[in-house]
């Protein structure tokens, strides 16, 4: 099967999904498709529909009785039968369902929106499990079943522990959301300043091109600002209640006030439970459920720190609610109300390079670091990159550190490549560089670095001549600009 024309990227998830598709055998097989809102997901398992002749069924939020007359006339319509099917249980529908490749080859079946039908029938994963044992396959056609949902916390569980589906599927993909360098080869940006700017605001969500902006993008430096006011911070446009509609739309959480608190607490700056305990004023032990929570739909991650394995930090995952909460939910007053949005968008903007692209570039930084940077850069392959904290007694402070890229010796023990810093507004100099050469020692006084573990500066204004010059003659430097972001090693 060939991949559509108009589908961006997505190799990898379309040859997965192609195969199982074809997998032989005369069995029914299982698979599950899983990855956040607005990924792409129902528009890839319908290209693979339509490319096989498949059947599609996407359920919506309603009751048993419903849902079962809906899948019922749906697959009539694909089985060419004049009266729909009256299933009057579960059990018979998906008996239907493991029949209808009865033509000899396989046929997929895509039940897309599963958590809708899983919530309103909540035995249908232990049926489907049922149809799927071996004593049931002597009934059963060769039947490809995809299961897709957007609720991360129930699809994580539904092959996990003692989930019914545990050890059932052949196919367990997860569509990711595009990283920073496809995010601007889709959004067709070609100046790396505009582009990181603009994935710090949509992230790399495909369908915030397509469906909520129409195709709306940044023309260049000169325009962004223009397009954040008409894109974004628009009332009339799709993007600017989105934050709030992903929180809406995660069954797992019902106190969404709480929730939308411990998101702007974060996109404050706030990464540590204490801190977010306080700018709540709640106790830090109040929050373990609703971090938890947040933890499993995706919208947050919690990092551990790359030199104390006993302290973490916590991110939002969606760059959308992190500006939602320190630029929009500030001024929603103001920017509801037509013809505000330059007004709030000027005042905001010292906030939005702050809370919002710094925090950002830092992130692009490490996963530029982990998965883009060639092992030459770090005098090693790279295993593990993480933001870590060093303390300093003699100078009694401590020191951040934005970029720690760990790889592994030859005997297989963990070792520090380098350290980085990264400044999204300011032109870096040998200052910088020397309060990583001091990060250095202390971490090799610990045994956690040594001599050769290389320093890094990352800047989105670039570097001194100065720093140019040191970085020329000594290799263990390492100069990082935008351009080598996007399309560098």
């Amino acid at each position: 099967m060939d991949k559509p024309a108009e589908m961006f990227d997505r190799d990898f998830e379309w040859a997965e999904l192609t195969r199982f598709a074809a997998l032989p055998g005369p069995r029914a097989t299982l698979g599950v498709v899983s990855g956040r809102r607005r990924q792409g997901k129902t528009f890839l398992l319908d290209a693979v529909t339509r490319a096989s002749g498949g059947f599609m069924f996407t359920a919506t939020e309603t009751t048993d009785a419903d849902a079962l007359r809906q899948f019922g006339e749906a697959l009539a319509r694909y089985r060419g039968q004049p009266t729909p099917f009256r299933f009057t249980h579960w059990d018979e529908a998906v008996t239907e369902l493991m029949r209808i490749a009865d033509v000899g080859g396989p046929t997929v079946a895509v039940i897309d929106e599963f958590p809708f039908l899983a919530k309103a029938s909540p035995s249908l994963p232990s049926i489907i499990q049922r149809a799927l044992d071996p004593a049931a396959q002597h009934t059963n056609t060769p039947v490809r079943l995809l299961l897709c949902g957007s609720a991360l916390s129930f699809m994580g569980k539904l092959l996990s522990g003692n989930a019914p589906l545990r050890g059932r599927a052949g196919l367990e993909l997860v569509v990711p959301t595009l990283d920073f360098r496809l995010a601007a080869e889709f959004w067709q940006i070609d100046d790396p300043h505009t582009a990181l700017l603009t994935n710090a605001i949509v992230g790399g969500t495909p369908a915030y091109r397509r469906e909520f902006t129409q195709g709306d993008t940044p023309a260049g430096p000169d325009d962004f600002d223009a397009w954040v006011t008409r894109a974004v911070l628009n009332p009339a446009r799709p993007l600017f209640r989105e934050a709030r509609y992903l929180l809406a739309e995660e069954p797992e959480l019902h106190d969404t006030a709480l929730y939308h608190s411990v998101l702007a607490a974060i996109a404050a700056g706030n990464a540590a439970r204490g801190g977010i305990a306080d700018y709540l004023g709640r106790k830090s032990t109040d929050l373990a459920h609703p971090l938890s929570v947040l933890q499993d739909v995706g919208m947050i991650t919690h990092e551990a720190d790359a030199f104390r394995r006993n302290r973490s930090a916590y991110r939002i995952a969606e760059p959308l609610v992190t500006f939602y909460h320190a630029v929009m939910r500030p001024a929603w007053g103001d920017l509801e109300r037509p013809g505000r949005a330059p007004a709030v968008w000027q005042r905001a903007q010292s906030t939005f390079r702050s809370k919002v692209v710094g925090p950002h570039f830092e992130q692009i930084c490490r996963e530029w670091a982990r998965w883009h940077a060639s092992p030459d850069t770090h005098g090693g392959q790279a295993t593990r990159v993480a933001s870590g904290t060093v303390n300093d007694p003699t100078a009694k402070t401590s020191h951040e550190v934005d970029v720690a890229v760990h790889g592994e010796t030859d005997n297989g023990r963990e070792t520090l490549l380098a350290i980085g810093e990264a400044k999204w507004s300011d032109v870096m100099g040998v200052g910088h560089l020397e309060r990583l050469r001091r990060i250095r020692t202390l971490l090799t006084a610990r045994g956690s670095a040594s001599g050769a573990t290389r320093l890094h500066c990352y800047s989105g204004t670039g570097f001194t001549d100065e720093l140019h010059h040191l970085a020329k003659d000594d290799r263990a430097i390492q100069l990082i600009d935008l351009p080598r972001l996007y399309d560098g090693e």
